[in-house]
């Protein structure tokens, strides 16, 4: 605190390279310590999505407040309870069934017989806001792969303000790349030259479409409408490529991670379900760590499909075992996969509770996260399984278990999210306002 503060450009002189540095103590001025300040650090978001609801029997506790014992399901994140809160009493208005995915984030119709009726998602509403501060505005991890727009069973649960559907990556492999990958010269002249290439089609193609605009009935036009629309997106998106491009990625430290050297997805002929959670949450941390992005959403699991692997140990799919017809054997397969899932969550929570910040404090003291599902038990669209964490240092104040009023909007949770990244939002989608009692 007596020496004079180490500039960046000092320490990237004395490590010979440009790479992306944290803020550290050491760059703060001393008038700055002697005024008491303490260094800028981001505020982060985690959503994540639990398809076809859980067990709720053994997941809400039977009493409120910070002794109260957690059942079955969230017994494992008893290490964390005075940094959580299980929300009781939620309700998502167009949820349940089997195509609640399609509105978990933005609080829309979603899957309506006359259509899909899409609309901004929450985490959006955040990147449109603080994407460009990062070279990611946002990402989006998922069990699978794309967005299975149109199908049940939605590979991504994050929606731009156009209510297009943004696509979901499932490889770690491919994800650490994206994040962290330092290209050669060569590689980065043919980037270049695609860059350009990208940018010349979006022109050609849009000025094709505006020459027909004229000469095309009411509903042809609604449908060019929809194409200019994903067009601007590509071009807003080719544009923040071209801005990053000249820019270092960061090197992350490495410390006990995993293999990130190969595929590995449900797909992969050795897929480990245990490894591959691991994989994907250390990415999520090392995405924070790096301020490549401040924004995941990760969709752990599927509407519908899927969601059971061998490290679960159980005789059916996830789906098949939510149609217990009370059987206590399917009952308690239904709660041992969730048992399961939470023991990696716990290990994930402690992976950000170890990375200090530059303030002191921890990583997960800066990120608010929350876990919920599109439907309850039973495929019922209220009493969501929902726990929010961390986030202390952004004004969250956990009670380990509270009880909502009945039927509070799911909204109320993601608007609580939005306002602890900073942002002010008068109403979020059918919000009755952020939750009080955690602020």
């Amino acid at each position: 605190m007596n020496s004079p503060p180490i500039s960046r450009r000092t320490l990237l002189q004395c490590l010979g390279a440009s790479l992306a540095l944290p803020s550290l103590d050491a760059m703060l001025p001393r008038s700055a310590w002697a005024a008491g300040a303490t260094p800028d650090v981001p505020s982060r978001m985690l959503v994540a999505h639990f398809g076809t609801g859980m067990n709720i029997r053994r997941f809400f506790p039977t009493s409120t407040g910070g002794t109260c014992e957690l059942p079955q399901i969230v017994k494992p994140l008893e290490a964390y309870r005075k940094r959580m809160t299980i929300l009781s009493g939620l309700q998502l208005e167009h949820g349940g069934g089997h195509t609640g995915d399609y509105s978990f984030l933005t609080g829309t119709e979603g899957w309506t017989s006359s259509g899909i009726k899409g609309g901004i998602s929450a985490d959006q509403v955040v990147a449109k806001q603080i994407g460009s501060q990062t070279r990611f505005p946002s990402l989006q991890l998922s069990i699978a792969r794309g967005t299975n727009y149109g199908n049940q069973g939605l590979a991504t649960l994050s929606w731009s303000e156009n209510g297009v559907p943004l696509a979901a990556e499932n490889d770690p492999y491919v994800l650490f790349n994206r994040l962290f990958q330092v290209e050669d010269s060569r590689k980065a002249k043919q980037r270049d030259a695609a860059f350009r290439r990208r940018g010349s089609i979006l022109d050609l193609v849009q000025d094709q479409a505006k020459q027909i605009e004229s000469k095309v009935g009411k509903n042809d036009q609604r449908k060019l409408d929809e194409y200019f629309s994903a067009v601007r997106e590509v071009e807003s998106q080719l544009q923040r490529d071209i801005d990053w491009s000249t820019k270092p990625k960061p090197k992350p430290e490495l410390v006990n991670i995993g293999d990130y050297s190969r595929t590995l997805t449900p797909e992969s002929r050795e897929f480990d379900y245990v490894e591959y959670q691991k994989l994907m949450y250390d990415l999520i941390a090392l995405a924070y760590k790096t301020d490549s992005t401040r924004v995941i959403t990760y969709n752990v699991r599927q509407e519908l499909s899927g969601g059971t692997f061998d490290a679960h140990g159980v005789s059916k799919g996830f789906h098949a075992l939510t149609h217990h017809n009370n059987d206590p054997k399917n009952l308690d397969e239904l709660a041992k996969v969730d048992e399961v899932n939470m023991g990696y969550w716990s290990q994930f929570l402690t992976r950000l509770d170890s990375i200090k910040e530059a303030d002191g404090r921890s990583l997960l003291d800066h990120t608010v996260l929350t876990f919920s599902s599109s439907a309850g038990m039973d495929h019922s669209r209220d009493k969501l399984p929902t726990i929010m964490f961390g986030g202390e240092a952004l004004g969250m104040k956990h009670k380990t278990h509270l009880q909502l009023p009945e039927k509070t909007p799911l909204a109320s949770v993601w608007q609580m999210m939005v306002e602890r990244m900073g942002l002010q939002v008068d109403q979020l989608q059918d919000s009755s306002g952020v939750i009080e009692e955690l602020v």
